[in-house]
């Protein structure tokens, strides 16, 4: 109790820079108060003492910041083969968001089977190349090294997948919201 009240503290004694550090990070003020939020709660739920509240605080809204921006960059196939009409943003946050009610997850489990459905239905080679860059975080260079492949073969690996995977999944999509 007395670890809650002391970290509670700091946070206010840090508020306002720290708000001011994340706003300037973030495409929108309504995710700049998401991100605070969601650093002020796990900062609560830290087990261990926290010597230096102000430096975990910055530390860990730069990295829910890069993480947000990381799952934004991973939903690069809804836009990679400019579909207009696919809503990018909404997928993003229903898939990598924090649930907000039993629907919500529903909806996030859901999404997260069809594409693990879709994803075993691609070439195994398509598959890897897919999921190493949009949700490991392996760049194409480090993926070439690892694989023996050259980049450009992994870009067209890539390509493929995207292209199946955007009509697998723009079915589901269009059932959800008619």
């Amino acid at each position: 109790m007395a670890q809650d009240s002391r970290l509670l503290a700091a946070l206010g004694a840090c508020r306002t820079k720290l708000s001011a550090f994340i706003r300037g990070r973030s495409e929108r003020h309504d995710e700049a108060e998401d991100i605070l939020q969601e650093i002020s709660w796990k900062l609560l739920q830290v087990e261990q003492p926290v010597e230096n509240v102000s430096a975990w605080l910055f530390r860990a809204a730069r990295n829910e910041i890069t993480d947000r921006s990381r799952k934004k960059r991973e939903l690069s196939l809804f836009n990679a083969a400019g579909d207009e009409d696919f809503p990018e943003d909404e997928i993003a946050e229903t898939l990598f968001g924090v649930a907000q009610t039993p629907e919500d997850e529903y909806l996030k489990t859901l999404l997260w089977e069809e594409l693990d459905d879709a994803l075993a239905e691609l070439p195994a080679a398509q598959r890897e190349v897919f999921e190493k860059t949009e949700l490991l975080g392996f760049s194409y260079q480090d993926l070439a090294a690892e694989s023996g492949d050259s980049v450009q073969a992994l870009l067209s690996r890539k390509h493929k997948a995207v292209l199946f995977l955007r009509t697998r999944l723009r079915s589901l999509y269009d059932e959800l919201t008619a």
